[in-house]
């Protein structure tokens, strides 16, 4: 869109109840990403500040990141051959009207039943590591997916559409 943009890792918390309502989950977390944000940067004016999070919901869970390879293992594993949700929230903070709008997003994904020694490859190549549910639909976990409803970029944790769609809500120009 022509804008530039900085990425910051924001240090908070981001634990859940894993029974609570998933998008009450990814909304809240998108929102302490943007209050971080604008408690560390106070020098200066911030036009606008979004924040993103994603977890999937399976089995009347929901799941984050995995903290351990075996923890990756597991969760891959209760997917495979199954159809989990993928909840991501945006929230963003104008500068100008210093409110913050959020929009949350729900995909469904179906893997393919997956075969042990291919959950191991995967684990292998690192890519599950600091991600929800511990894949990458945008890397090598594609190749676990058989089909998604929704928007593919939701899965990758920005929701291309939903971003425009929040901008638009907010007054920004184009």
């Amino acid at each position: 869109m022509g804008f530039p943009i900085t990425i910051m890792s924001p240090a908070i918390d981001e634990s859940f109840e894993p029974t609570e309502d998933p998008e009450t989950i990814v909304a809240e977390l998108s929102r302490k990403k943007v209050q971080y944000v604008l408690g560390v940067i106070t020098d200066r004016f911030l036009p606008w500040v979004l924040g993103s999070d994603t977890i999937i919901y399976h089995d009347g869970r929901a799941i984050g990141k995995p903290q351990t390879r075996e923890e990756a293992q597991a969760i891959l594993a209760s997917l495979a051959g199954r159809t989990h949700s993928v909840y991501t929230a945006l929230a963003l903070y104008s500068g100008k009207t210093k409110n913050t709008l959020t929009a949350v997003n729900r995909t469904t994904v179906r893997f393919r039943p997956l075969e042990e020694d291919e959950i191991q490859w995967y684990l292998d190549s690192g890519e599950w590591q600091g991600v929800a549910a511990g894949y990458r639909i945008q890397g090598k976990g594609s190749f676990f997916i058989d089909r998604i409803e929704g928007q593919y970029h939701s899965v990758v944790g920005l929701p291309i559409s939903d971003f425009y769609g929040i901008l638009r809500s907010a007054g920004y120009q184009f």
